[in-house]
């Protein structure tokens, strides 16, 4: 992954697999989550083409889809960092061993570790100082329930400290092999990830204002050690001599990706710079940190602060029982203490669970603008505007990118991707094209079905409309009530058929064992993943309900640990994965369980296939176990392809049946949600398509303080990818976190791209037949043994390759999504 701090983050700094925008789904709305959310530095001359892909480039509408080769410069951006590494683990003595011991490509995969997680004794430091503080203990479960925001600055001060002792002793000794180098530097980089990341989760998912001043402070030192582990010389020089010896061909490929990578993560993170440059790239390197962390704030704080109190139930008619029921849940959490769902008062927030509700369900147009008009503007005025940040972080971009080389920082970001600037464009204008026509197709099926209607504003409707009557319309054409099917969806029934399921595809079992960890909150859930043999093989948490209160929006997953042989403890071959799983999803009400929308059945499944990859990873050595080390544009293939079981046939009647009577989803309702499948899916395409263009032209043509602004950018994009032109007042950028404070600048096309690979996967399975169960449970075990096992082992190409027996097709996306007759 990174060198030596992998900035691969997943949808935030922290390694978070990220907020997930909407596919084509029969549910899906045309007003979603206005999805949001990395940061890569740049460098100098060029070096000699990196063939990082080999074999023939597969076609992809008329497009190479993967370039063969990407020219390596001397100084590149460093890929994002990811939060979490591992657990804490002690110095141990300099190995004697032979150079590459443990790395070799004939060393047979170590078998999965059976013991439970182990830690061991953390280097003590020379004053051992701070013995109470948790950040700075052994423990084989992170101390979520005692970490407090006091923890945080002494904590961290003190164990880089300490780690600045060993990066001394490492560089001091430094030697071309394996456990002279690769395994020392992960132990370092582990520490440090693992602390930090767990007061990142934290702020995430319990977030306080004392929380964020201690981070505040403490950041730029934490940013300082980073800064100084990445452009180590000694360090460089010796992957560079690794790399160079007789012996580098016998190591097995995840060890070469490792060797390959840390150069090259090297070079991005400024080593090979002169001592002005890279003052001035660390300078830069801070700044962005802060203005990232300042970004996500605002966000948050700006979705709080929105708050509307309705006492009249006429303003909020249409709205259903369970948006009732939580907006009254809500009133009492605000001070109402008799608001009931029935009665109110009901207070309206701009947090999914209630948001979408409304521009689905109120038939109040006035309302419906109003909280409309207000989540585009979000973080945009006051002091939570996010202009001047924005324009900031693109400036800085920028100005690494030229620091380092490139021309531009989309450049840089694709250092570290499959895809090319050029063939990023080319997918999305192909995309376009094929979708742009159903989009305006879309968009007079509406006008007709409004005019019929009645609507008086079937021949203006504005942005707060489309949601509304595609609703309506969708209802009218498959007859299917989202609300209504609430009940057929209960969380506790969704996940024991996600369960159920990857127990037939992948050959393990999933049960709770609450109580073994700590947990952040009491509604977090701990799991353990077990083969079939009753052997551990990872854990997870999983925190399903949306706290606007304290909580940041979206869905993600996080690794917590990652496998690792180096870190192992307690006689273990192998240190367990454990991750962490975030959802935002209607909470409980009243005596119901969560009753789920099937969007949000989707979010759980595709936040699992991330946790998959994670969890069920064979790679030992932990630099390249599970997502890390993945190509970004790659990286969303298990989690797309998870999404896809929720239609076929006995996952969802497994998991559909009624909270209260067992009744199971009628069959003719099936039916009708598959006939929805790709309902309005040319307008889903554009939508997804306008973010990632945005994204693409903000980090490769925009001149930050240019004549065009940033806004001028998103309604000149919005022409060629929106039947309908955002509001001249649209600041959607303002909360865009997904590219401002996440890991997908210059990379929000990351997720057609994997889309293909995705799509694609799952047509293996029915190429096999999805009734056929041997054949589905083979192509399960091939799955697991390619995609899910090989982690960043390996060219996401060549995995590809290995579990489909040939290069990826656009076909099968094509074909899911209904735009195949249209392409052709």
């Amino acid at each position: 992954m990174g060198y030596p701090f992998p900035k691969r983050a997943r949808a935030r700094l922290g390694g978070v697999v990220s907020t997930r925008p909407r596919r084509f789904v029969s549910l899906a709305l045309p007003l979603l989550i206005f999805l949001a959310s990395a940061n890569m530095f740049g460098a100098t001359a060029r070096a000699p083409p990196l063939a990082l892909f080999a074999g023939r480039a597969p076609r992809l509408l008329g497009l190479s889809l993967y370039s063969s080769h990407r020219h390596l410069r001397k100084s590149l951006p460093c890929a994002l960092w990811s939060s979490s590494f591992s657990f804490c683990v002690a110095r141990i003595p300099r190995s004697t061993s032979v150079p590459f011991a443990g790395c070799s490509s004939s060393a047979p995969l170590p078998p999965m570790a059976t013991a439970e997680v182990a830690s061991a004794p953390l280097p003590a430091a020379s004053d051992d100082g701070l013995p109470d503080n948790p950040l700075l203990q052994s423990f084989a479960f992170p101390p979520f329930d005692a970490v407090h925001a006091k923890h945080v600055v002494p904590g961290i001060r003190e164990l880089l400290r300490r780690l600045e002792g060993d990066l001394v002793e490492l560089e001091s000794k430094v030697e071309p092999s394996w456990p002279g180098l690769v395994e020392l530097l992960e132990r370092i980089v582990d520490r440090l990830q693992v602390a930090w990341g767990v007061i990142n989760h934290l702020k995430s998912v319990k977030d306080s204002a004392e929380l964020r001043a201690a981070i505040e402070e403490v950041q730029p030192e934490k940013v300082k050690f980073q800064l100084r582990l990445g452009q180590s010389k000694p360090i460089y020089n010796a992957f560079k001599a690794i790399q160079e010896s007789p012996n580098f061909s016998a190591l097995s490929d995840a060890c070469k990706r490792i060797v390959e990578a840390q150069i090259k993560e090297a070079v991005l993170n400024g080593v090979a710079l002169e001592d002005g440059k890279r003052e001035q790239f660390n300078e830069i390197e801070q700044e962005l940190e802060k203005l990232s962390q300042k970004f996500s704030e605002n966000v948050l704080d700006a979705t709080k602060k929105f708050e509307k109190l309705i006492t009249d139930k006429k303003e909020i008619e249409g709205l259903p029982p369970t948006a009732l029921g939580l907006a009254a849940q809500t009133a009492v959490s605000k001070g109402h203490e008799n608001a009931t769902a029935e009665n109110g008062p009901w207070v309206i927030t701009l947090d999914a669970p209630c948001f979408l509700p409304v521009m689905q369900h109120a038939k109040n147009r006035s309302l419906r603008e109003e909280v409309y008009r207000a989540y585009v503007t979000r973080a945009s005025s006051g002091d939570l505007d996010n202009t001047v940040i924005i324009n900031q972080i693109l400036k800085l971009r920028l100005e690494k990118a030229k620091l380092l080389g490139y021309s531009n920082y989309a450049e840089v970001s694709m250092e570290m991707k499959m895809a090319s600037v050029e063939k990023a464009e080319e997918l999305l204008e192909k995309l376009r094209d094929a979708s742009w026509d159903p989009a305006v197709q879309d968009m007079e099926d509406l006008k007709t079905f409004a005019l019929e209607k009645g609507a008086e504003e079937a021949n203006d409707l504005n942005h707060w409309d489309i949601t509304f009557w595609s609703e309506r319309l969708r209802e009218a054409k498959y007859d299917i009530n989202e609300e209504e099917l609430r009940p057929f969806f209960s969380l506790p029934r969704v996940m024991d058929g996600l369960f159920t399921l990857a127990k037939t595809l992948f050959e393990v079992d999933i049960v709770p064992v609450d109580g073994l960890a700590p947990v952040w909150n009491e509604d977090v859930r701990f799991y353990c993943v077990k083969d079939l043999s009753g052997n551990p093989v990872a854990y997870f948490y999983f925190d399903p309900y949306s706290r606007p209160s304290e909580k940041r929006g979206g869905a993600w997953m996080d690794e917590v640990f990652a496998r690792s042989r180096v870190l192992a403890g307690g006689g273990a071959p192998v240190r367990l994965p454990i991750a962490h799983m975030v959802c935002n999803q209607t909470p409980p009400v009243g005596d119901k369980p969560s009753l789920m929308t099937f969007r949000e059945v989707e979010t759980i499944f595709h936040e699992f296939g991330h946790a998959l990859q994670h969890m069920l990873t064979r790679q030992d050595e932990g630099l390249v176990a599970g997502i890390r080390g993945i190509e970004w544009d790659a990286v969303e293939l298990p989690s797309q392809f998870m999404e896809n079981w929720c239609y076929q046939r006995d996952t969802l009647m497994s998991i559909a049946k009624h909270y209260e009577t067992g009744e199971p989803l009628p069959e003719e309702v099936y039916q009708k949600l598959l006939a929805a499948k790709t309902f309005r899916a040319g307008s889903l395409s554009l939508r997804q398509i306008r973010f990632a263009t945005m994204d693409l032209e903000l980090h490769s043509k925009y001149v930050p303080g240019g004549s065009e602004t940033i806004y001028d950018v998103d309604q000149r994009v919005s022409e060629r990818t929106q039947v309908i032109p955002p509001l001249l007042e649209d600041r959607f950028l303002c909360s865009f976190s997904h590219i401002f404070a996440g890991g997908y600048a210059a990379g929000y096309y990351s997720y057609k791209w994997a889309e293909v690979l995705s799509a694609d996967a799952f047509s293996a399975f029915e190429d096999a037949g999805l009734d056929n169960d041997k054949a589905i449970k083979e192509t399960g075990r091939k799955f697991r043994e390619t995609i899910l096992a090989l982690g960043g082992g390996k060219p996401p190409l060549e995995v590809f390759v290995e579990f489909r027996g040939r290069e990826p097709s656009p076909e099968a996306l094509l074909r899911h999504n209904g735009l195949l007759p249209v392409a052709a």
